[in-house]
C-alpha cells in the first residue's frame, strides 16, 4: 500500500510513517498543505492521511482541490476538532473517513485497512511485473522466474519502489523519504544495507542482477528485469 501522510506535526507523521513502513507499506510525508496537494495530484497513492490544520492550504482546501481535479484516492482526515459540524464539513469536502486526535495507532491502521477494502480489486494496481520478476501487493509475494523470493517488509518496499520506477533512477533520498520517513540521518547506510540483502535474496541461483547501482546518483531496475 502506498500512503501519503500530510501532517505538519513531525512527531505524529514520523510515528505513523515508521509504523506503516515496518508493515511493508511505502510512505511519503508532506508537512504543508501545498506539498500535500502537489504530491496528491502527481503520485498514485492508495490512501491519503490528511491533517485538517496545515500551514498554507488547510486540509479541507487540499481535499476540495484534489476532488475537483478528479483524484478519487481514499482520504482519512485527521483533526483535533471533534464536533459534529467539523466532521460534516470534512465529509462534505470529500473525506472518506474522519479520525479525531489524539488517536490510537491500532485504530488508524484498522481504518486505513477498511478504506482499502472498499476499493475494487484491480490487478494492475496490486501486481507489478518487470521482466521475470513479479510482485503481488495483496499476497505480499515476490517471484523470479516462478521461484518465490522471501523478503522482509523493508526489502519488499524497496523492491516495490524500484519496480514502480523500472527503467528510472531511484535515489537514496527517495528511498529514505518514502520508506523510512524524512527524519533519518542522510549519512546513514540503512538503504545500502537493506538493498544488499534484497539483492542477495533476489539473485540467489541466478546469473544476473536486475538492479543497477549508479554511483553518486542512485539505483535503477532494468526494465527487462
Amino acid at each position: 500500500m502506498r500512503v501519503l501522510i500530510a501532517d505538519d506535526d513531525s512527531g505524529t507523521a514520523e510515528l505513523v510513517a515508521m509504523t506503516l513502513g515496518d508493515k511493508g507499506h511505502v510512505v511519503a510525508c508532506a508537512a504543508t498543505g501545498d506539498a500535500a496537494l502537489r504530491l496528491g495530484l502527481a503520485e498514485g497513492y492508495d490512501v491519503i492521511v490528511l491533517d485538517r490544520m496545515m500551514p498554507g492550504l488547510d486540509g479541507l482546501e487540499v481535499l476540495r482541490r484534489l476532488r475537483g481535479d478528479g483524484v478519487g484516492t481514499p482520504v482519512l482526515l485527521l483533526t483535533a476538532l471533534g464536533g459534529i459540524t467539523d466532521r460534516v464539513a470534512g465529509l462534505e469536502a470529500g473525506a472518506d473517513d474522519y479520525l479525531v486526535k489524539p488517536f490510537a495507532m491500532a485504530e488508524l491502521l484498522a481504518r486505513l485497512t477498511a478504506l482499502m477494502r472498499r476499493l475494487p480489486i484491480n490487478e494492475a494496481t496490486t501486481r507489478l511485473e518487470v521482466g521475470a520478476i513479479t510482485l503481488d501487493l495483496l499476497k505480499r509475494e515476490v517471484r523470479r522466474e516462478g521461484r518465490e523470493v522471501h523478503l522482509q517488509p523493508r526489502e519488499f518496499a524497496l523492491l516495490e519502489q524500484l519496480m514502480r520506477h523500472a527503467g528510472k533512477v531511484v535515489t537514496r533520498t527517495m528511498f529514505l523519504e518514502s520508506i523510512w520517513g524524512f527524519h533519518f540521518d542522510p549519512q546513514t547506510n540503512i538503504v545500502e544495507s537493506h538493498l544488499s540483502r534484497l539483492r542477495s535474496k533476489l539473485n540467489e541461483g541466478f546469473g544476473s542482477d536486475p538492479i543497477e547501482t549508479l554511483r553518486g546518483i542512485g539505483y535503477r531496475m532494468r526494465a527487462r528485469g
